[in-house]
Order: C-alpha cells, then sequence, then structure tokens
C-alpha cells in the first residue's frame, strides 16, 4: 500500500505509434472515473492511469510501474498491439507481488479466455464486455479477499478456480444509460496537460454513443456488433467540448462506430461550431462516419461545410465486388450506392477518402485493383487495409470454410492472412508492395493534387502511377530512395511498417528532390507535351502543399521563407507563392468532372500551415496529417472565424504580421 494506506490500482493503456505527442487513454479513463465514483472504492482504493506511447520499451515500462512500488492490482487495456508485451510485464508483476492481481480487457481478449490463460498464465480474470462496471465490481470483489465465490458473482468475466478450470460467468448487459459512466474528463480523471500546461495529446478521444446495428465478417468493434445503439446525453457532450474548447484542442476524433446515423449527431455538430465560435477551438472533426449515408449525414455534412468545420468524409466501402460483398455481410448495405454520393461531396468540394480491405474471402487481385482504380476516378485517398483476422469476428470463426491461411505478427498478436481460396501466398506477397504504396503515397496524402490532373488530362490511372514509383524506387541509383526501399522490402516480408516510410517522406529534406527526379524521368515523358507544363504546375503545388515537418533529429522546422502568424489564437506558418496558373481552380473542375481552363495566367497564393505535425506524421492516420497540409486563406479563415470569411480574408491586406 502507499502512505496513504490505500490499496493501489494501475490502469495501464499503450499507443500505438511512437510519435511525439501521448495518444489520450481514453478506456482508462473511463474504468478509472466508474470506479471511483463508488465511495467504497474511493476511500480503499488509489487508481492510477499508466500510459505509455507506442514503442516504449518492456524494461522502461516496468521500470516506470514497478521502480517506486508494486501496485496491489494491475489491469490492462489490451490491443492486439500490446497483447504480448502486457503478458510480458504481467509475469513481472507476479515475480514481485504473488498475491496481486492481473486484470486484462478489451477486444483483443474478450471471450478468448482459455487462449489467455493458456499462453499468459499469471492473467487471473480475463473481462468480456463492457468494463466500467466489471471493473467497478472485480475492485469489491478484491476487497473482500478475491476468492472464488466473489469471482463468481461477478457477472462478465472469465477466470480459473482451484484446479485451473476456465470458467466463465453469465454475460453482463450492456449499460443503457451511458451518462451512467462519469466523464473522464469532466471529473478530471485523465491528466489533460503537460508540464508546459499545454494539452498532452495528439487529438482528444470521444465518445457520442456505443454500439452497431451492423454484423459485418471481418469487424468486433467494441464487441458490440448487431446491437442497438446507446448515446450519450447532449447536455454531457456539450460540456465535454466547452472542456476540450477551454484546452484549446484542434481536432476532436469521436470513436463511433457509425457518427451521422442519429439525429442527436447533428445536434452534437452544432453544438461543436457553436463552441468553436465562442472559443476558437476546436476546429476539425475526424470519426468513422456512418457506412449508410442518411438525411441525418448530410444535414451535417452541409452545416460543417458552412460553418467551415474541417472534416474526412468517409466511403467505408471495404470492396467493390459483389461476390466479396456477400461473403462480408454488406450485400444489401446502402453503403454500395457511394458514386452518387462521391461526386456529390466533390460537387460541395468537401475532403473525402474510402477504405477497402485487401485480402478479404472472395477478392482476387485483378478484382481489388479494378475497384481500386474505379474508386479513384472519384476519390484519390484510399485508406487499402490489409485483412487481419480478428477474435470474436466471422471471418476467424469460418476460416477454414474460406480457406484462410494465416499468420501472428511479429511484433504484435494480429492474424495476418497470407492466402485464401482466392489468393495466392505469391499473390498476397505483391500485392503487399502495392498496399505499401498505395498507403505511404496516396492515403497519407503525400500526393493529393496531380491525380486529377494525370487521369483527365492523360488518363492515367491512379494504380499506374502507383506502379510507376515502386518500379523506380527499387531501380534507381539515388541514394534518397534507399531507406524506402529497405523499408518496402521488410513490409513485403512481414516485419516493416509503413509508418517508418511516412515519416521519412514528410520529414527528410532530400525527399522533394528525389521525388521530383522520379517525375521528370518516368512520368513527364509520357505527358502529352500541350498539357506538360500545367501538370508540372500540379506536381510542384503538391510539393508546397505538404505539411512543415521538422527534419530527422531536429525539434523545429526550417522556417527559411516562412512568417508565423496567428489566426484567431492559433498559429500558423505562411508564405506566399507564385504559380504559373490557377492549379486550386483548375483542380477544382478537373474534379467536377468540368473542362478547366488551361491558359496561364500567374496566381499569387498565401498559403498556412499548421505547426505542430511532427506527431502526425510519426503515425499512420491520415485523417490528422490531412489537417496539417496547407490551405488557402479562405480555408483557414473558414476554418476559424466566426464573421464572413470575405470580411476577414480582405482585412488582411494591409496586415501581413497577424490576423
Amino acid at each position: 500500500m502507499p502512505d496513504s494506506g490505500k490499496l493501489t490500482v494501475d490502469l495501464v493503456q499503450q499507443g500505438i505509434w511512437d510519435m511525439p505527442l501521448e495518444s489520450m487513454p481514453l478506456a482508462s479513463g473511463y474504468l478509472k472515473a466508474t470506479a471511483l465514483a463508488d465511495d467504497t472504492i474511493a476511500t480503499n482504493f488509489d487508481i492510477n492511469i499508466r500510459n505509455f506511447r507506442g514503442k516504449v520499451t518492456l524494461s522502461s515500462m516496468a521500470y516506470e510501474l514497478f521502480g517506486d512500488r508494486v501496485p496491489d492490482v494491475l489491469a490492462f487495456s489490451v490491443f492486439g498491439w500490446s497483447y504480448r508485451a502486457f503478458g510480458a510485464l504481467a509475469a513481472t508483476f507476479k515475480q514481485l507481488n504473488p498475491q496481486g492481481w492481473v486484470i486484462f480487457g478489451g477486444t483483443h481478449v474478450a471471450n478468448q479466455a482459455d487462449r489467455t490463460f493458456a499462453m499468459f498464465p499469471e492473467v487471473d480474470v480475463v473481462v468480456n464486455g463492457e468494463g466500467e462496471l466489471i471493473f467497478r465490481d472485480l475492485l469489491h470483489a478484491y476487497l473482500d479477499g478475491a476468492g472464488e465465490d466473489t469471482l463468481a458473482a461477478v457477472n462478465g468475466i472469465s477466470y480459473r478456480d482451484a484446479e485451473n478450470r476456465v470458467l466463465t460467468t453469465a454475460d453482463r448487459e450492456r449499460i443503457a444509460n451511458l451518462d451512467d459512466i462519469p466523464s473522464p474528463f469532466l471529473t478530471n480523471t485523465i491528466e489533460m496537460t503537460d508540464e508546459k500546461g499545454e494539452f498532452r495529446y495528439d487529438v482528444a478521444l470521444m465518445e457520442t454513443n456505443r454500439g452497431c446495428p451492423y454484423k459485418c465478417a471481418f469487424c468486433y468493434w467494441g464487441g458490440a456488433v448487431g446491437q442497438k445503439v446507446r448515446a450519450f446525453s447532449r447536455e454531457r457532450l456539450r460540456a465535454e467540448l466547452e472542456f476540450f474548447a477551454k484546452l484549446r484542442v484542434h481536432t476532436i476524433v469521436v470513436c463511433d462506430a457509425n457518427f451521422g446515423l442519429l439525429p442527436g449527431d447533428l445536434q452534437f455538430v452544432e453544438d461543436l461550431i457553436e463552441i468553436r465560435d465562442q472559443y476558437g477551438f476546436p476546429r476539425a472533426l475526424e470519426t468513422s462516419w456512418a457506412k449508410n449515408k442518411s438525411k441525418t449525414f448530410y444535414s451535417i455534412v452541409r452545416r460543417m461545410k458552412e460553418a467551415g468545420m474541417r472534416s474526412s468524409f468517409t466511403l467505408a466501402l471495404q470492396t467493390l465486388d459483389d461476390n466479396t460483398l456477400e461473403l462480408m455481410n454488406r450485400k444489401n448495405m446502402k453503403v454500395n450506392d457511394w458514386e452518387d454520393l462521391s461526386e456529390w461531396l466533390s460537387r460541395e468540394g468537401l475532403d473525402c477518402y474510402a477504405e477497402l480491405i485487401w485480402g478479404a474471402p472472395g477478392e482476387t487481385v485483378e478484382s481489388f485493383m479494378a475497384g481500386y482504380d474505379k474508386l479513384a476516378e472519384r476519390v484519390s485517398r484510399i485508406a487499402c487495409y490489409p485483412m487481419l483476422l480478428l477474435p470474436n469476428t466471422d471471418y476467424g470463426d469460418r476460416r477454414e470454410f474460406h480457406g484462410i491461411i494465416s499468420v501472428r505478427g511479429d511484433n504484435d498478436d494480429f492474424e495476418y492472412v497470407l492466402k485464401n481460396r482466392q489468393v495466392s501466398f505469391a499473390e498476397n506477397q505483391e500485392m503487399q508492395r502495392f498496399l505499401f504504396w498505395a498507403r505511404v503515397i496516396a492515403e497519407m496524402a503525400v500526393f493529393r493534387i496531380i491525380w486529377a490532373g494525370l487521369r483527365e488530362l492523360v488518363g492515367f490511372r491512379q494504380t499506374t502511377v502507383l506502379r510507376s514509383l515502386d518500379d523506380w524506387v527499387r531501380n534507381t541509383d539515388d541514394p534518397a530512395a534507399e531507406p524506402l526501399r529497405a523499408t518496402l522490402e521488410s513490409v513485403v516480408v512481414g516485419t516493416g511498417e509503413v509508418g517508418a516510410a511516412i515519416s521519412y517522406l514528410y520529414r527528410e529534406p532530400d525527399v522533394e528532390r528525389m521525388l521530383t527526379r522520379w517525375w521528370n524521368e518516368r512520368i513527364r515523358p509520357e505527358i502529352p507535351s500541350e498539357v506538360a507544363p500545367v501538370l508540372d504546375e500540379m506536381f510542384r503545388y503538391d510539393l508546397l502543399t505538404k505539411p512543415v515537418a521538422a527534419p530527422p533529429g531536429a525539434e523545429e522546422p526550417d522556417t527559411t521563407g516562412l512568417e508565423l502568424v496567428s489566426v484567431r489564437g492559433e498559429d500558423y506558418y505562411r508564405r506566399t507563392v507564385r504559380l504559373d496558373y490557377d492549379i486550386p481552380e483548375i483542380v477544382a473542375r478537373l474534379r467536377a468532372e468540368e473542362q478547366p481552363d488551361l491558359t496561364p495566367r500567374t496566381t499569387e497564393l498565401d498559403l498556412y500551415y499548421k505547426p505542430g505535425c511532427e506527431s502526425a506524421v510519426a503515425s499512420t492516420n491520415h485523417e490528422t496529417i490531412v489537417h496539417f497540409m496547407a490551405m488557402t486563406a479562405e480555408e483557414v479563415f473558414a476554418n476559424a472565424a466566426t464573421e464572413s470569411v470575405d470580411s476577414t480574408v480582405a482585412s488582411l491586406t494591409g496586415d501581413k504580421g497577424g490576423c
């Protein structure tokens, strides 16, 4: 026990990405807030959240967890990337405190007690459902002696008896009134600021509801698939938004399965915009948008556009192949009617991305690539995920039926699909090469501008361009390509991570020269001379609008040619660029499938770059990266100001030093 005389509990989480800022420990926050709302627990326990960045080593975590004192209860929020590490920490903990308790919770271990206990005998309890009330009851059981009888009375868990048999109690009903879970923000359960008093996380995580009405074969979202959706109250959510606004949080990430499905989601957006207008923050909303787009979704999109609230709208398609959709249990979902929606989003000038899964049963190389190119005609930013066989999913339960052969990850516990009835080992490995480039170049928005020009003016498919870059990098003598080549080969054989390539592309100063060489050697010779100059300028504009990032080993970026300005309380780097063509107008026309005026016209633009992108470019979170891309004056002021954009922009002409 600590000096207070209380029993100690450590709630442990680890983020997936190795980046300067932490990921918010939302799950642990819910657990701690709910437990401490109970007077008996608050009196008897000292509960601490121990949150680690991705790539923190086991020894470092062990020193931090056990160096000063050893807790009585060690509770882990387990994901596929942390499963093995947390099992090892459980073993160390039991050496130090054999009578202590280890609790594993999270979707990766829910209903997986036999495997978990077999691999990690040091684990005492596996939580099989929503954790908040179960965790509270487990702490009461610990106070009551931690015997088999007390555990048997806790619904929603698995444990072992004296004969080492695995016992599972009755399912716990889901929490009907989510407001019964105290807010981890409003109760100050989660530490919010760093030593400088600044918001310490990359983004703020929130939930507005829980549950998903769909039963997709690959998904086990929060253990609540095929479930009625339950929502937090508007009053609570508004209070949380105001809390984050006062902390000057730029981006809210809503961790819902289908945001935009409920009428209350529009109310949430209205409150978000009103609070942004009052405090200047938050300025962006990211989420998993509703698969089936309802009137509520369209109302939300229009309102956000009108208010200049930024987001990336999702087409969560996963495949365009009918047979694959059937096997996914998604054949009859309205999400498949995506073309009209993508056309509408494009006309509205809204950022949109799509999702595809490679390796799903039913999909072939040919069907996937055809679907990718068809989708890229509307949406260039396509998130391509390799198929993972997740616990508790239909695919996982029917792997033999689908002929799925998988392997566990080198550094995680996910099962990666190597082959199925439609795809051979060799075909899958070659597709991993394509996925690498699709992710690091298109999905992560290294290129955003050139796609429409190459497609509409030259007829280049997006797959053609990506494969061109792949071939060039594999064969060039350019030294700047070697790190990409090494990362690519490690990814293809399953030991590498695309995050290293993403960080390299955004932070290495020599990358722009290397990409320009590729363009001049491989792309430009294939372009008709009459459109070559305008496409050259599109390519240059792509490079000009990349985030301003510190080079490797440096804390600050090179700001030569940039000035630091403030827009309604938020800093931006600003620079003026001169283009030979009005590239934003030309691209807008091309995306709208209209004939642009390709007459040379000198165009001068002020571009604004949000500082602090180093955490974003060290992750694989493309939804965050796009918020660091350069914005025009109209875009940045629409995103920040309550007054009209025209009047605000006009007011800048006499003062370039601040806004």
